[in-house]
């Protein structure tokens, strides 16, 4: 009888507002250090947009990547392709055979800057100076396209699109071509680059993002009763996912396994979450179920957490109903409140920190929270990191979207 494969993450890859890479980003969140600052441009006062701050990348796109590559690729993909480049070179440049390497990387907005960027040429200066160009880079499908063929991936290269879960999403797809026997490896992760005028302008008109311009840095804060908004943000975060078996056989340093996917809808409102987190609820449950990981196992969970009024504590109770009495000694993070919200990106980077999480057993902290909100029924890890101490440990990963898209990651100690 044959078995399913385990899946086990060998490399990493990240370029955010924190870092250029997988090792400055993590410093700098087990440092607490906010990637949120003041734009240099004149959008707020040209366009009357209130926010004047983002979570912008750190290392900009033309200090890494050679100009024909810029000219062809929209930042989305620009920062799926330096993730990707650093997470197969931390994986060791497996060799694997091309029609067994699978790509899936997903942005939950795709081309916005290409897109918006040609229609000012078409409406300028007429249809002969419209790139051509523009379509493969404006796609959503265009970075894991980019990847498959950085990487000659033969296995399948998709690109789900579930909003702000898409990068988690994307993961948890890839995992599964693997447990189904089409690849042995597969480089996965997420990707957004928004931070353009139209997108700030249109979260600002939904009264989702945050309007502390005096304080970039402490703006987004996960629980604090003085929360007020998400801070939008940039950038990619790229996983490589492998079968046990073909990591072992390579020697692969091994990060953590991907144990479990959960996925559900919530069928509810197209941007709130449903009230109860019954969709939550069942998509961790799934996921905890397909691992075989018990409650009483998990120490440590990366929360979606935006730092929105509603949605934070719904998501608190959705873990408190899954875990019961055994959420009391599990170490909470919402790593947002550093990274502000990558969108599409943020399930990928997300999951990136919860692996590092079991692998050096320290859960990362959140911060800009001076007053916890008295509705928060979890143990939140403030200000410092957190040892999460020795044996065997499970974290969950969760990623919600604009929707009602849910999807809980398990991962556990290698």
């Amino acid at each position: 009888m044959s078995t399913v494969p385990e899946v086990v993450v060998t490399g990493l890859g990240a370029t955010t507002p924190l870092g250029g890479d997988v090792p400055s980003t993590w410093a700098a969140a087990l440092a607490g250090r906010s990637g949120a600052r003041t734009l240099e441009n004149d959008w707020a006062d040209t366009y009357g947009i209130p926010v004047r701050f983002a979570a912008t990348v750190r290392v900009t796109p033309d200090a890494v990547l050679p100009r024909p590559e810029l000219k062809r690729m929209d930042p989305s993909a620009q920062y799926a392709v330096i993730a990707t480049r650093e997470a197969w070179a931390d994986a060791g440049r497996p060799e694997v055979d091309p029609e067994r390497l699978g790509a899936v990387v997903s942005s939950g907005i795709g081309g916005i800057w290409t897109t918006l960027d040609a229609w000012d040429t078409l409406r300028e200066k007429g249809a002969r100076r419209v790139l051509p160009m523009t379509v493969p880079m404006l796609m959503p499908n265009s970075p894991t396209a980019f990847v498959s063929l950085e990487l000659g991936a033969r296995a399948g290269a998709h690109a789900l699109v579930s909003a702000c879960a898409s990068g988690a999403e994307a993961i948890g797809y890839a995992a599964d071509m693997i447990r189904s026997g089409r690849a042995d490896v597969v480089v996965a992760g997420g990707t957004e680059a928004v931070i353009h005028p139209m997108p700030i302008a249109a979260f600002a008109a939904s009264r989702t993002l945050s309007l502390r311009n005096d304080d970039p840095a402490g703006a987004s804060r996960p629980y604090d009763t003085a929360r007020d908004g998400f801070v939008i943000g940039e950038g990619a975060g790229v996983v490589v996912l492998e079968s046990a078996e073909h990591a072992a056989a390579r020697g692969a340093r091994v990060y953590a396994r991907l144990a479990g996917v959960g996925l559900s809808a919530d069928g509810y409102h197209i941007t709130s979450p449903e009230p109860s987190g019954d969709g939550q609820i069942r998509a961790m449950r799934a996921a905890l179920e397909q691992s075989g990981v018990a409650a009483r196992d998990v120490v440590h969970v990366n929360a979606h957490a935006t730092s929105t009024v509603v949605g934070d504590l719904i998501e608190a109770r959705s873990i408190r109903g899954v875990l019961g009495d055994d959420a009391d000694h599990v170490a909470l993070s919402a790593t947002k409140s550093m990274t502000g919200h990558l969108l599409g990106g943020a399930g990928a980077l997300e999951t990136i920190f919860t692996a590092l999480a079991l692998h050096e057993r320290q859960a990362p902290p959140t911060i800009n929270v001076t007053d916890p909100d008295p509705e928060l029924v979890l143990d939140l890890v403030r200000d410092t990191p957190r040892a999460l101490g020795e044996g065997p440990l499970a974290a969950i990963n969760n990623s919600f979207g604009f929707g009602g898209h849910n999807v809980a990651l398990v991962l556990t100690t290698a």
